[in-house]
């Protein structure tokens, strides 16, 4: 199994990145630690009489300059909007810089824990601070980052993990026939809806990329921001079973209205978009295997345990797309 991504971090040595940092105007003082961080590198670095920053090195080849800067415009226009969003600093006049063939962005550090979402106060402050941020996101578009679609995220995935030989032989007609009937009932449930309004979101909003503080919620990363439906920055902050689900929905809807409309219609977008997760998620493992730091970090993945687990994920969400939509 190969990558049609390759990446080279190997030149990113503990001297390059201090020296890309200094070459920023600020004085390192020769501590760094890596932080949790699969796609990208990212470092916090210390600084002389000051706090340290956090610096972002981008993974080559997978966004363009143009689509990185688009990133770094939305996180701009959230922060001037005094929507809690870490935005990339602006140094000389641009918030994306190249050091020694690597493209970086530096972030204040910002702190914060996990969000419970376990009370109905804060599932209502996570509803209000989506909506503010989607007002934002609708008021322009992008033009350079991609759309989260039945295409990139579902054909390409379930084409991807074919032609690279990823499904072992023994469960690869199963697969081929499963995702194939998934993706024909997800276009059919596209087509009847009829026309879905698209705005820019933040894309992968589940609870690990939020952090929680005194003073509420606030996202640190845009990596993943794309356009797409509004749901989508919404369903992965409700979990269980469905009547928890329903409980949770009902409290950040009761949020996010305060703020901006919603259409109700793409509640019966929730569990396509669910599988659509479920597929591009496989996919972006097998095409980030070559990256040393991913057998290392998920050791179950490729093994025929793994996609008879995923098969079944996949069965289970056949089922949930036939289920009525979640109501508000």
């Amino acid at each position: 199994m190969t990558s049609t991504e390759p990446v080279d971090y190997h030149g990113l040595t503990p001297d390059v990145l201090l020296d890309a940092v200094e070459h920023c105007g600020y004085r390192t003082d020769g501590r760094f630690l890596a932080l949790n961080s699969y796609e990208n590198r990212v470092y916090q670095i210390g600084i002389e009489d000051s706090n340290p920053v956090i610096a972002k090195f981008y993974r080559p080849l997978r966004w363009t300059s143009e689509a990185i800067l688009e990133e770094h415009e939305f996180a701009c226009a959230l922060a001037q909007q005094d929507i809690p969003v870490v935005a990339p600093e602006v140094i000389n006049g641009s918030s994306l810089h190249t050091h020694e063939g690597f493209r970086f962005a530096l972030y204040p550090r910002q702190g914060g824990h996990w969000p419970e979402l376990n009370t109905l106060e804060h599932r209502e402050w996570m509803g209000r601070f989506i909506a503010r941020l989607h007002l934002v996101g609708a008021s322009r578009t992008f033009t350079h980052r991609p759309a989260l679609d039945v295409e990139s995220f579902g054909y390409r995935s379930y084409k991807y993990l074919l032609d690279e030989g990823c499904i072992p032989a023994h469960i690869e007609t199963a697969y081929r026939t499963l995702a194939e009937d998934l993706l024909q009932q997800i276009d059919g449930i596209y087509a009847g809806l009829g026309d879905i309004s698209t705005i820019r979101l933040h894309g992968d909003c589940h609870p690990g990329n939020i952090l929680w503080t005194d003073q509420g919620p606030h996202f640190v990363d845009l990596d993943d921001c794309r356009s797409g439906p509004a749901v989508q920055d919404i369903w992965m902050l409700i979990s269980g079973e469905r009547h928890d689900m329903q409980a949770q929905l009902i409290d950040i809807m009761e949020g996010y209205q305060q703020f901006r409309d919603f259409d109700h219609r793409e509640l019966l977008l929730i569990e396509p978009l669910r599988t659509l997760r479920i597929m591009h998620y496989a996919a972006w493992l097998a095409r980030r295997w070559s990256d040393p730091a991913f057998p290392q970090a998920f050791p179950w993945f490729n093994t025929p345990r793994y996609w008879e687990d995923h098969i079944l994920s996949l069965r289970e969400q056949a089922g949930m797309l036939g289920e009525p939509a979640l109501v508000i």
